[in-house]
């Protein structure tokens, strides 16, 4: 068979470890797709928008460590792509894009269709090139997966509609060195940081994703210092279970015992870690910030000592420099505040929180259609869920409530657009899991507006029979985007949403769909669905008017709730 351009392209990822090509079929591809129909151990996965297929392979290339694939046709199929390939930039993850592109001859002619693919992509990939002729191959394949993966994130590879079918004279396989260098400051700079740390008295950690393959040093230096350790959202993976030092996230999904824990330290240790919300830092303290990008050292907080490394690297050549804490009520302290906040957790999560005591008068107030509360739909999942289940959240409240109850204990893995923030990630991102992991569970924390935004891949899952968990909390509202506005004084505006029944939904399209609306229901509907073979929609109605209490509110945020509630009762009054 003639190695043409196509098969140059497919031969090199099936080589690379790609297992599955994700996008939406069209004739600028049709090459492409055929070369991958005939080779074996490489699949294409038919998506219903291509965002969901860009969205997929961001998550195979986040849980995997390597390239995650997808493709788009000429024009809008190109452009569908954008931002599941922003999701997957900001989430520093190697993806590649295929993207198709008019008959060469018609380049630059305004041709049907025809998108300057270089230009649209040029914010979000660190490279981006398009085939001009068969004999730019396998060279330009080689620097776009070379740029994904050194670079970890997008490169995007354009390649005319009528070039796929034909042979380059090269007909060498492409080539894809690998080298992983560890890196690590010099010793000056190490004895800076030790001298600084070991003068710091009280010693709060800072742990990001950066860290997530440093554990045992992270937890040694935790033990050494005395020090809790904050978690970001992106490090309950990996540090959250089996830990006696974390207390929890901060900033708006955070909670109290963080926040004093950072507060309340002479020394802030920040480990892998670009944590953006600069009001959620202390002012009053030293800090030291290890970190792999040199471009994050005192991006977010001015830093008193900064070093560039790999931080396990850099951990093992700065813990024989410290000495070892004598004083552990820092630490006590954080963790009496941590369990303490935990216990009141779990009485909201309570499945008969609101039958008696103080709950009954708080849903008098706040729930009194007896809806679910998410907390315990979120407490639900956490105790049905496996030790090894892979974990997505939708941007917004969904992500609030896995934050709080989920506790990513064994090898549970967690991913969702912690960075980009753009909604509707969850569901395709489990799609891509699943293919992934297909021996795992895969629960997918679901907002109402998120699933319903890319709901047409539903039909994806479907197919591929993939058996997904997706849980719906069906709130019937943009709910963060309903706190953000009330917490600033503004009435509720354009944030309901008039939902279907996503479960009978689900069950049109040949998927389980449970619906809940008792809070008596729930328990026993968690565990049929996590029961039931195959995909399952499990859409909860929960309470609308649920609070995430951050870890440091503020009277402002408090006279801005009762402003919009007075605006909202108003607007009621007037038929509005």
């Amino acid at each position: 068979m003639a190695r043409t351009v196509a098969h140059v392209i497919v031969d090199a990822l099936q080589e690379l470890g790609v297992r599955h090509v994700f996008g939406v079929v069209g004739d600028a591809l049709n090459p492409l797709t055929d070369a991958i129909r005939s080779t074996e151990g490489i699949d294409w996965i038919g998506c219903r928008h291509e965002e969901a297929a860009a969205f997929a392979a961001g998550a195979q290339s986040q849980l995997s460590g390597t390239l995650g694939v997808c493709m788009g046709t000429v024009g809008p199929g190109s452009v569908h792509l954008l931002n599941g390939l922003y999701d997957a930039a900001k989430s520093r993850t190697p993806v590649l894009a295929i993207a198709g592109q008019v008959p060469l001859a018609e380049l630059g002619g305004d041709y049907f269709q025809e998108v300057d693919n270089d230009l649209l992509f040029r914010d979000v990939a660190v490279h981006r090139n398009t085939v001009t002729s068969p004999d730019q191959m396998p060279r330009m394949l080689e620097a776009a997966v070379r740029a994904a993966i050194s670079e970890n994130g997008v490169a995007v590879l354009t390649v005319p509609g009528d070039l796929g079918d034909r042979e380059p004279t090269d007909d060498r396989p492409a080539r894809f060195p690998r080298a992983h260098p560890v890196t690590r400051p010099d010793e000056s700079g190490i004895r800076e940081a030790a001298d600084l740390i070991n003068a710091g008295g009280k010693v709060t950690l800072l742990v990001g994703r950066g860290a997530r393959d440093a554990r045992d040093a992270v937890m040694a230096l935790a033990e050494r210092l005395a020090a809790p350790m904050v978690l970001t959202l992106k490090a309950k993976e990996g540090f959250e279970g089996e830990n006696p030092y974390q207390v929890g996230q901060t900033g708006l999904i955070g909670n109290p015992a963080a926040v004093h824990a950072l507060d309340s330290c002479d020394t802030l240790v920040m480990l892998g870690t670009d944590f953006p919300y600069r009001d959620w830092y202390p002012t009053d303290c030293k800090v030291v910030q290890i970190d792999l990008r040199e471009s994050n050292l005192g991006r977010r907080t001015p830093v008193d000592t900064g070093l560039a490394g790999d931080v396990g690297a850099t951990l093992q050549a700065l813990l024989p420099h410290l000495d070892v804490a004598g004083d552990r009520s820092h630490l006590d302290a954080a963790r009496r505040r941590f369990e303490d906040w935990g216990a009141e957790q779990r009485r909201l999560a309570d499945p008969g929180h609101d039958e008696h005591g103080l709950g009954r008068l708080r849903s008098a107030l706040d729930n009194r259609s007896g809806d679910v509360r998410p907390e315990a739909l979120a407490a639900a999942v956490n105790a049905c869920a496996s030790d090894d289940a892979i974990f997505t959240s939708d941007t917004g409240m969904a992500t609030v409530w896995l934050s709080r109850f989920v506790t990513l204990h064994g090898q549970r893995r967690l991913l969702g657009s912690f960075n980009l923030g753009s909604m509707a990630n969850a569901m395709p991102q489990a799609l891509g899991a699943q293919l992934w992991a297909p021996d795992r569970e895969v629960v997918a924390f679901c907002g109402d507006g998120g699933l319903s935004m890319l709901l047409g891949d539903l039909m994806t899952i479907k197919e591929y029979r993939l058996p997904v968990k997706l849980v719906v909390f069906d709130n019937r509202r943009l709910g963060m985007v309903k706190l953000e506005q009330e917490q600033t004084g503004l009435a509720e505006f354009g944030t309901e949403l008039d939902n279907p029944d996503f479960a009978a939904v689900a069950t049109a399209l040949g998927i389980t769909g449970i619906r809940v609306t008792d809070p008596a229901e729930l328990q026993d509907s968690v565990r049929r669905a996590f029961a039931t073979p195959g995909p399952v929609l499990l859409d909860v109605l929960t309470n609308p008017r649920e609070l995430a209490v951050p870890g440091r509110p503020t009277l402002q945020q408090g006279w801005g709730f009762a402003v919009a509630k007075v605006k909202e009762v108003l607007q009621k009054g007037h038929g509005e």
